[in-house]
């Protein structure tokens, strides 16, 4: 079972960044995706943006397209998310996740039940 481990959370203020990252335990296989998904006390867990590791597609949500650049490190076998011009409404957990395809799919899924391997969540806070 992989292991997946955020890092970069934290508490910023309106209209400034962060960046979160994502390790993998073991080697992200050609025909893998990995994504990122945020969960708050009213919506479940919600697709953020998603990356297909063969090709380096890159797929966003229509509340972050603009201001959110997901990326990744085949040599580390990480994944970022680099978050801009933050919003109030983008306060969340963001989880990272991988799903372990057998074979190649063009467009990652935007359903967290098609996701294999989730991290434990790190907090993302914005004030004010």
């Amino acid at each position: 079972q992989v292991q997946l481990v955020e890092s970069g959370g934290g508490s910023v203020q309106a209209g400034g960044s962060l960046r979160l990252s994502c390790a993998a335990s073991e080697p992200v296989l050609a025909s893998y995706h990995m994504a990122w998904f945020r969960r708050t006390p009213e919506k479940e867990r919600e697709f953020v943006a998603a990356i297909t590791w063969r090709n380096n597609a890159k797929h966003y949500a229509d509340s972050v397209k603009g201001r959110f650049t997901i990326s990744r490190d085949p040599a580390k076998d990480t994944v970022s998310l680099q978050m801009n011009t933050l919003k109030p409404e983008d306060a969340a957990i963001y989880y990272c996740a991988q799903r372990q395809l057998s074979r190649p799919v063009v467009t990652p899924s935007r359903s967290p039940r098609d996701y294999d391997g989730w991290g434990q969540g790190t907090q993302v806070s914005i004030y004010s």
